[in-house]
């Protein structure tokens, strides 16, 4: 994969700082960012995360040929 990378439980547990699936699950959720349960637990992708925070996701063209605003 490439920019979306995938989370997985184990890796937002350490993150997060629960232990717990649920837990996990629920803190992600509450900050906006869309959780899929899986057969090993949540997981969500990096690109969630940044566009529960505001950040709009770059294309591939725009990342080659940034504009620069001075």
């Amino acid at each position: 994969m490439n920019r979306s990378t995938v989370l997985s439980c184990e890796e937002l547990k350490a993150i997060t700082g629960y232990r717990r699936p649920a837990d996990v699950a629920r803190c992600l959720r509450e900050q906006g960012v869309r959780v899929f349960n899986g057969r090993t637990g949540p997981w969500t992708t990096v690109d969630l995360i940044n566009q529960a925070g505001g950040l709009e996701p770059t294309t591939d063209s725009e990342a080659l040929n940034p504009r620069h605003v001075l």
